[in-house]
């Protein structure tokens, strides 16, 4: 009798406990992830609006007589595009892309749009992953992406080339939204892997701009890359934050915020720890630009803010409860506020009048305090005891073979290198790919 009087109580104490739940859930907001990050520059944030109108570009059947431009237009030179393939020329295995070669910045890009929701080649890239099937460079990454991005490099990798060697101070840069950001955010991996394939172009010379990415390699390689790789991301955008199965997602998109509900109630029951010492868990990659424009609750908006950090716990671990879930991962919207932002920053510092050495000055302090929090971004992966983490070591001159091989111990650390800098591209491709019985390349599973 006693049990059963007890048992509306607990039923009582439930239904609180899942009003509470639904009360934080309905009051967090994406600003509340990155209010505690520093705040972006023009100077580093300069190439994000650029390079969306790049991604966007690849859309339009005739760059010179473009039907979807955005306010302003393309701001692109089409005499400089080098390359530029459709899904016809691909094959199906990655979204279009083109290289073009930016000689107002000094920069060689190649730009990798974003999934077609009419294209089921897309689906299938996106889609081809189990959790812990692809090991690569001392974690896990997404398998589709990696194959995509493989396939890229092969394709590319002697134009690429060509282009460093004659242009010896631009920068290499990768850009790509949404499923073409996974790619290049998995390109620059292979690239890394493989300097000798393009020239031994230095590493500081490479740059990665992920825009919109889906979680796509584990949290010791998000963080390891993060001097080179930075993902943009706007406000409430659901992808980056999404840890379920894609298919499941794609597979629910008529009833996609009764997904995001459910997907809200696992990660809010799982232990924070847990998914730290998860090593086939998969993060967004690198460095992390918020763009927040947007008051709780749709109260109004403000001018859009960018907060920028290489955060290890806490990165984008929570899906938010938004209308805008959706239509924040659009490439058109992540432009225009991406734009927006940075005409307030180039006002500000007009503003300021902020002279040319004094501004040279803040740039070189700017890298400066970017490398410092790459660093204690890796010490504090260790002190987490994030798996296959690594410390940056105090001598220089080991810090990128170190990083390139931190799943050995670090007694063979240098004869592994020694024999990566030897092997040859064959051997690579070799490592990573079977011939199948159609006589066609497949990735070779862990």
């Amino acid at each position: 009798m006693s049990i059963a009087c007890g048992i509306p109580i607990l039923e009582g104490v439930y239904c609180l406990a899942c009003a509470r739940w639904l009360w934080q859930k309905c009051l967090y907001t994406a600003g509340h992830e990155s209010e505690n990050w520093g705040l972006a520059t023009g100077e580093e944030f300069e190439p994000v609006p650029r390079l969306c109108r790049l991604i966007l570009a690849n859309y339009e059947d005739d760059i010179c007589d473009p039907l979807w431009a955005p306010p302003g237009g393309y701001r692109i030179n089409p005499d400089w595009v080098v390359v530029r393939k459709n899904y016809e020329e691909t094959v199906g295995h990655v979204t279009p892309y083109m290289i073009y070669l930016d000689q107002d910045n000094a920069d060689i890009v190649l730009a990798v749009s974003g999934l077609n929701l009419a294209k089921q080649n897309d689906y299938a890239v996106l889609l081809d992953n189990k959790l812990g099937q692809t090991k690569f460079g001392g974690g896990y990454v997404h398998n589709g992406l990696l194959k995509a991005a493989g396939w890229l490099f092969n394709a590319e990798c002697e134009v690429l080339r060509e282009l460093v060697e004659r242009n010896p101070n631009y920068t290499l840069t990768f850009a790509g939204h949404s499923l073409g950001a996974g790619v290049v955010a998995l390109l620059t991996l292979v690239v890394v892997q493989n300097l000798g394939k393009l020239g031994n172009i230095e590493r500081k010379r490479i740059r990665c701009y992920a825009i919109a990415p889906p979680r796509c390699m584990s949290l010791n390689l998000a963080v390891r890359y993060a001097d080179i790789i930075s993902s943009v991301v706007l406000q409430d955008d659901f992808l980056p934050r999404t840890t379920t199965a894609l298919e499941d997602v794609f597979k629910s998109l008529i009833c996609l915020p009764c997904l995001l509900c459910l997907m809200c109630l696992k990660d809010t029951c799982t232990l924070e720890e847990k998914m730290l010492k998860d090593p086939r868990r998969l993060y967004a990659p690198g460095r992390l630009y918020h763009i927040v424009e947007r008051r709780p609750l749709r109260l109004g908006r403000f001018p859009p803010v960018v907060r920028t950090a290489v955060p290890v716990d806490g990165r984008f671990e929570h899906i938010v409860l938004s209308c805008n879930a959706t239509s924040d991962h659009a490439i058109i919207w992540i432009e225009r506020e991406s734009q927006r932002a940075l005409d307030l920053m180039l006002e500000n510092d007009k503003i300021m009048e902020i002279p040319v050495k004094q501004r040279m000055e803040r740039q070189q302090s700017l890298a400066r305090e970017h490398s410092q929090e790459y660093k204690a971004a890796l010490q504090r992966a260790v002190a987490l005891d994030i798996p296959q983490a690594y410390s940056p070591s105090e001598y220089g001159t080991f810090h990128e073979m170190e990083g390139e091989n931190s799943g050995r111990s670090s007694e063979d650390i240098s004869s592994v290198s020694f024999k990566r800098t030897k092997e040859s591209w064959d051997g690579f491709v070799g490592r990573l790919f079977d011939v199948n019985e159609s006589g066609q390349m497949v990735f070779k599973k862990s």
